[in-house]
């Protein structure tokens, strides 16, 4: 994602706005952003699992200010990516740093040197603190394991190295949300043709002051001009700053890329099978843009839900379902689609005074609704004996057109009906 203000309209006032991917809040903007943010925009990326074969990213208005966006590209990638086996499938990674050791920056919107998975990079000279004099070293020749499944971590990436020209430490300094657990990649790759051996450079590298890598031979481990990888899952962190310092034993340390992801908790999100039923209800009710019926009806569950719609949690606690339909007097023009039978929490349907057609749905009615409320709509047709079954304690159908008989059980409750023929 790239985010862009640039004044555009002429109000001075970048807006207050917030991002959310698969039901949880990814980013959040808030004035005042930076001068160099709002001029020249921001970019971002996450890696997050889509079960559905649908992506849903929301854009959240806060106040009465608008979102903007410069550009969104979704990259399908591998799903063993960032080993995912070590974090599972219920987080989203959400970019905190990705640097490059060369000078450069490249990859997504920045050069014509891609990256696969549409990364891009920046030169680490922007975040490194160096003791000892910085020395950038750059190659063209080509780099073994490179390019290479599940992570496709880009050649160029490997021909430009961070190092030193004497012995000292690389240090980075990541400011962070402490409520949260990270994912840190190392990339290596011995591009100094004047290191010919093992032991010829050895360092370690620590992680707040403890040693997350001890004694790393790049040299030992991937030969020269290879790809070395690592990473390490940072937990429980206290401060709201986390360093990375790349330390000597002999010689000097090398880096060729860094990366930090926080390791974001899934919010839960509605149940698919009334995800689907809501939707269908959107097209089906014709419900005008107005209402704002995009995205997961109720999640992020610390925003409004949709219009009209009230959600509370599933009996099994692992998803959100809709309790509360509440669409009186909205202009809808459209029919109820039997998809509404699957909305099986659902406790309270109000859609009276509207210009709906068509017929009830048969089938709905469910143990758990309590109040349908459909008067003073144009609906026709007989009125289904499912809710007759239902545990109904109020049912207003009156001002229609339906016709044929009241189900019997419907009368202990004091029924209203509509204008029978």
């Amino acid at each position: 994602m790239f985010f862009v203000y640039g004044n555009y309209d002429r109000k001075s006032r970048p807006p207050n706005f917030d991002v959310s991917v698969e039901g949880t809040v990814v980013f959040s903007w808030r004035y005042p952003w930076s001068d160099e943010e709002a001029k020249n925009g921001v970019y971002s990326d996450l890696y997050t699992f889509i079960d559905d074969g649908d992506v849903k990213i929301c854009f959240y208005s806060i106040a009465t200010d608008s979102p903007v966006i410069g550009a969104l590209e979704i990259v399908s990638v591998d799903p063993q990516s960032y080993s995912s086996l070590a974090t599972g499938t219920d987080v989203i990674l959400v970019n905190y740093g990705r640097f490059t050791g060369g000078l450069k920056a490249f990859g997504a919107g920045v050069s014509r040197e891609g990256d696969k998975l549409g990364r891009a990079w920046e030169p680490d000279a922007t975040l490194a603190t160096t003791f000892g004099e910085s020395f950038y070293l750059r190659t063209d020749d080509p780099i073994k394991n490179a390019e290479v499944a599940p992570n496709y971590f880009p050649q160029r990436l490997y021909q430009s190295a961070h190092t030193l020209t004497s012995p000292g430490s690389i240090e980075f300094m990541f400011t962070v949300d402490t409520s949260l657990d990270y994912m840190l990649w190392f990339h290596f790759a011995e591009i100094d043709t004047a290191v010919t051996a093992s032991g010829q450079r050895v360092f370690d590298v620590f992680i707040n002051s403890e040693a997350a890598f001890s004694e790393v031979d790049v040299y030992k481990e991937a030969g020269s001009f290879a790809a070395y990888d690592l990473f390490h899952v940072l937990k429980n962190l206290t401060g709201s700053a986390l360093n990375v310092t790349l330390s000597p034993r002999v010689g000097t340390p090398i880096l060729n890329g860094l990366e930090n992801y926080a390791i974001l908790p899934m919010d839960l999100s509605t149940s698919v099978d009334e995800v689907l039923a809501m939707l269908a209800l959107k097209e089906s009710l014709r419900v005008p843009e107005r209402m704002g019926w995009n995205g997961d009806p109720c999640a992020p569950f610390n925003w409004d839900t949709w219009e009209g719609v009230t959600c509370n949690y599933a009996p099994d606690g692992k998803s959100l379902v809709i309790t509360r339909l509440d669409l009186s007097g909205q202009g809808l023009k459209g029919t109820i689609s039997d998809t509404i039978t699957s909305l099986k929490h659902l406790r309270y349907l109000n859609m009276s005074n509207n210009n709906l057609r068509g017929s009830i749905p048969s089938g709905l009615g469910n143990d758990n609704l309590e109040t349908v409320d459909l008067s003073s709509n144009d609906l026709t047709g007989s009125i289904p004996e499912s809710l007759g079954q239902a545990q109904l304690v109020k049912v207003l159908l009156n001002n229609n057109e339906l016709n044929g008989q009241v189900p019997l059980t419907l009368y202990t409750i004091g029924v209203r009906g509509g204008f029978f023929k």
